[in-house]
């Protein structure tokens, strides 16, 4: 396969770790779509599994086994979806505290952003990420899909009661990320990013 054909490494990051947490619900949802797409390979990064990253970013002994699970995964990814609920009108803290411990894995790379919660739709989550994403000279993607009130959207087989619309949004934003992915990639074999 030449690189115009040959599938995008996608990076999905579940950003949420609270007791109780819906994300996996939203989650499996999204896996599924990506699995359905020949033009990208999975690999998921899920912040519940980071709990021995201190939030000093101090290269402790607990922080760098951490990291070897994770840093891998995002430096060798092409893009990225961010899978974020909305606490407190804002992202989580272990998500932000994943994305802090890493730089250059981020740069030159398109993010793509799903978000869940009540009203909002975790809409006010996702317009932070933008801002801490471009300050990692990351591009986030314009179309999202977001859940209002989303523990109604979805049956308790976790399936979602109308699919349509949240379905059709996932096929555009995975088709924008894809294209935003090759162009990237691209980009920075012609000529490395020093941003």
């Amino acid at each position: 396969m030449d690189t115009e054909t040959a599938p995008l490494t996608l990076t999905v990051v579940i950003g949420s770790n609270r007791h109780g947490r819906f994300g996996p619900v939203v989650a499996d949802w999204l896996l599924a779509h990506v699995d359905e797409r020949a033009d990208l390979t999975l690999q998921v990064v899920d912040v519940a599994d980071t709990g021995h990253l201190p939030t000093t970013l101090a290269p402790t002994p607990e922080a760098t086994a951490a990291l070897a699970g994770i840093t891998p995964k995002l430096s060798s990814a092409d893009a990225f979806v961010v899978l974020t609920p909305e606490y407190n009108h804002s992202f989580p803290a272990g998500l932000k505290n994943l994305i802090d411990w890493h730089y250059t894995e981020w740069r030159a790379k398109p993010v793509a952003l799903v978000s869940y919660g009540g009203l909002a739709g975790g809409l006010r989550a996702v317009e932070h990420l933008r801002q801490v994403f471009a300050e990692l000279h990351a591009v986030t993607v314009r179309d999202t899909v977001s859940f209002h009130n989303a523990g109604a959207s979805f049956d308790d087989r976790g399936l979602l009661k109308d699919p349509a619309a949240p379905d059709a949004a996932a096929k555009a934003m995975l088709d924008q990320l894809v294209w935003w992915g090759q162009a990237l990639k691209e980009a920075r074999e012609r000529t490395p990013y020093s941003g």
